[in-house]
């Protein structure tokens, strides 16, 4: 049974690619949790309010554009809602995007950051996925599962905001100063789909043979929940161009240099308000 349905997936491709133009959309829907226990001395009513303010922040829309070589992943921005707009740097202009070349290997993110406009270039290395061989069903597509341990980079720019974070970051500072920060890593779990024979995927993922639908990382949740392929009008995916080029290392070291200074100034605005937060 599992070599007929191998089988099949794999005529699916061969009739697929075999047409002279094969791109199409994918809607994602991502939700990202946030770790409330650092705010565990605020009251309830204070947390429901600032859950609000950062709805937009932690629930968002994407489309995935792709072809058989490149792909274009883009946020869908939406009009915030009177007192729920969050923190300005978590909201998109609509500029930003992942731009992902797969006969190039090269992937470009396209992105603003306190008034800056950068393009990050990086090599795509082949993710190191390994198949489980389960299965589950997500729309009308049979997905296989995946899964890989991936460095985390990211920047917990909630830690800004609590006391827990300045708490750590004064027991940082009293550690000696060439002592390295632990590296951080997190289980990433992929559904795809070789249905859809591209090895495309929302974010920064790919490298799997077919569409992933789904991406479990950390607190993040991605699932595709539309797909249109060949639509009616061609699809246009640009690289892109404007912004000041830089690295992913060199990136990160600017991120975590302005999440310092925003920490220091918000905790320093807050011992003036009298231990005040939002």
């Amino acid at each position: 049974m599992k070599r007929l349905i191998t089988l099949s997936f794999l005529l699916f491709s061969i009739v697929v690619f075999s047409q002279r133009k094969f791109e199409g959309k994918a809607t994602y829907m991502s939700k990202t949790s946030m770790d409330m226990s650092r705010f565990d001395k605020m009251p309830e009513q204070r947390k429901k309010q600032m859950m609000a303010r950062f709805k937009n922040f932690l629930e968002k829309t994407y489309t995935l554009s792709f072809n058989k070589s490149e792909s274009a992943f883009k946020e869908n921005v939406k009009l915030d809602a009177p007192g729920t707009s969050g923190p300005s740097w978590g909201r998109s202009n609509g500029q930003g995007s992942i731009y992902k070349n797969l006969k190039d290997k090269k992937m470009i993110e396209d992105t603003e950051q306190f008034s800056k406009r950068f393009r990050i270039v990086e090599d795509m290395e082949i993710p190191q996925w390994e198949m489980t061989g389960e299965t589950r069903q997500i729309g009308q597509y049979t997905c296989y599962k995946a899964t890989m341990v991936k460095v985390d980079n990211t920047i917990d720019w909630g830690s800004i905001f609590s006391r827990r974070g300045r708490n750590n970051q004064q027991k940082d500072s009293t550690k000696v100063k060439e002592e390295k920060p632990a590296i951080k890593t997190q289980i990433v779990t992929a559904w795809y789909t070789p249905q859809i024979p591209v090895s495309a995927g929302p974010a920064d993922y790919w490298g799997l043979p077919g569409l992933i639908l789904e991406i479990n990382a950390g607190r993040t949740t991605m699932l595709c929940t539309e797909i249109v392929i060949n639509p009616e009008n061609s699809i246009e995916i640009k690289e892109p161009s404007k912004g000041k080029e830089v690295s992913r290392d060199e990136f990160n070291t600017m991120m975590k240099k302005k999440s310092e200074e925003l920490r220091e100034r918000f905790q320093n605005r807050r011992g003036g308000r009298g231990g005040r937060g939002f």
